[in-house]
């Protein structure tokens, strides 16, 4: 008895662990079409054929007639593209034994699923100049939802979070394979669109209700997370007067304000502080004493838009859109080695020379240069500029610009170029050649590839259909990122099963 009882256990592992090995997974909805195929080995094959057929059939001859993609392989996990969204599909795995011959797998199922940033009767990404170089990349589009290749066709979409249809900001792949994206509160998920961790919902650095996330989040190498939120502070703020040359308010004057200020939170995987920054403890020792705001009020809006975290130095660069400064901070132990952009005098006096204006998405290059999408904000009729500039080696000195590139805006005439709103959005991600992918703000939210000889490498405009006047119109987007390598494509849709790696994270999951 003891036996038998052993066999049925054995017999019902291997049951489980060969249906573990078979992916797509029977029957599933897919929210994408790039899929990684998974099935039981065999050592004893010369090689493996996937076969896939539109629709869904139990019948060979049905199948047959109906196959869409074949594909051989000489192992056990074949990543496939099938043709549409909106759509089922059937397929079997072929097991080539030479001269035994061949023996095939039971048909399996499956479907993609469709949203209308996928159909692409509505929403589109039109090709403008095709790619010359990196023609196996991917680009996600937040606005979008949505993961496209260079050629413009849609192959993932983010389908709904814990029963939500979100939009969100700054979607991107991780170090390790995942999908982060901006929201509140923010979230890792993987391939399926399964949640892997969330921040907490509750105020635990700003000890408000809320952490009020926002702009950016990015998970590190060392498998923490980080991400911006507010903070509302009381701040002493004395407004300078020019005309008595002394630092004196009028009854109109209020020293103390409660004013908003901005948070850098490191979550570790269980959802723990594990270190925080806060702006308004920097400004209030800053030359933000003599920032008079041009329409004469006492609020300050520093708005912090995005950092990057260089982890190599230990070095965290915090921009601050609406006073046009970057910091830099060092990590961990928060105090500010660097400031860059404009800086301000008693009088209200400016200094530097106004190198950006309402920046975005600064970095750091491979070659150490700090670079940025300058929105170019101050000028009303400029077009956003990409700027390189290296950095000083003492405090005292200032950046120094060494690669601009002017952004272009394609079948738009100079009335529309003046009256494109650039002060929001924006994004640059450095590619293994030093090329340059580039998203730009506003209302013209196009993408492209720029050399580092300023040759166009591709671009392309993100386009919705509007049904009132039957015609294509730009979308806005707040932020685009690449996937720059097939390994990196690939580690993320093996990972489409990824499950929260710890118990610790999955209680964060429930507990907040």
């Amino acid at each position: 008895m003891h036996r038998l009882c052993l066999l049925s256990f054995l017999l019902l592992v291997l049951s489980f662990t060969l249906k573990a090995q078979i992916l797509p997974k029977e029957q599933s909805v897919l929210n994408y079409r790039l899929i990684g195929f998974s099935f039981p080995p065999n050592n004893k094959i010369l090689d493996y054929t996937l076969e896939i057929a539109k629709g869904s059939y139990s019948t060979e001859e049905c199948f047959k007639e109906n196959i869409v993609k074949t594909i051989h392989s000489a192992t056990n996990k074949i990543i496939g593209e099938v043709p549409s969204f909106g759509s089922q599909y059937t397929w079997r795995a072929v097991y080539n034994f030479g001269e035994a011959g061949n023996k095939v797998t039971a048909f399996f199922h499956f479907s993609t699923g469709i949203i209308p940033a996928v159909d692409t009767s509505i929403t589109r990404l039109k090709i403008i100049q095709p790619a010359l170089k990196f023609t196996h990349g991917y680009v996600f589009l937040d606005d979008n939802k949505t993961l496209y290749d260079m050629d413009g066709n849609p192959v993932w979409y983010l389908p709904e979070i814990e029963g939500r249809s979100i939009t969100p900001r700054d979607l991107k792949i991780s170090p390790q394979g995942t999908i982060t994206l901006m929201y509140d509160p923010p979230y890792e998920i993987n391939y399926n669109g399964d949640v892997l961790w969330k921040a907490p919902t509750k105020g635990i650095v700003n000890g408000e209700i809320s952490e009020n996330y926002n702009h950016e989040f990015t998970k590190l190498s060392n498998g923490h997370y980080m991400v911006l939120g507010e903070d509302s502070a009381v701040w002493a703020h004395s407004i300078y007067s020019s005309k008595h040359n002394s630092l004196a308010g009028n009854n109109n004057d209020v020293p103390f304000r409660k004013m908003q200020f901005g948070t850098l939170i490191e979550y570790d995987e269980q959802g723990t502080v594990a270190w925080s920054w806060k702006s308004s403890e920097y400004f209030a020792q800053s030359d933000l004493r003599y920032f008079v705001p041009q329409n004469g009020s006492h609020d300050i809006d520093v708005h912090e838009n995005s950092f990057y975290f260089d982890e190599k130095h230990n070095n965290i660069y915090i921009s601050f859109k609406n006073i046009n400064r970057i910091i830099k901070v060092k990590y961990p132990e928060g105090t500010v080695i660097n400031t860059y952009g404009v800086k301000y005098k008693p009088g209200a006096s400016k200094t530097n020379d106004d190198l950006f204006c309402g920046q975005h998405a600064c970095k750091l290059s491979e070659n150490g240069y700090l670079y940025l999408f300058n929105n170019n904000s101050c000028d009303s009729t400029g077009l956003p500029k990409v700027m390189l500039m290296e950095e000083p080696e003492t405090a005292s000195e200032g950046l120094k610009k060494i690669w601009e590139y002017d952004c272009t805006t394609e079948g738009s005439s100079e009335h529309l170029n003046s009256m494109h709103n650039f002060i929001a959005g924006g994004n640059v991600e450095e590619l293994p050649d030093h090329s340059i992918f580039v998203c730009m703000s506003g209302g013209y939210s196009k993408l492209f590839i720029v050399s580092p000889e300023k040759e166009i490498l591709w671009s392309a405009i993100p386009e919705r259909k509007s049904p009132l006047e039957n015609n294509w119109q730009q979308v806005s987007q707040y932020r685009a990122s690449i996937i720059k390598s097939r390994k990196d494509l690939e580690r993320l849709i093996w990972n489409a099963e990824a499950s929260p790696s710890i118990t610790e994270t999955a209680h964060v999951l429930t507990s907040h």
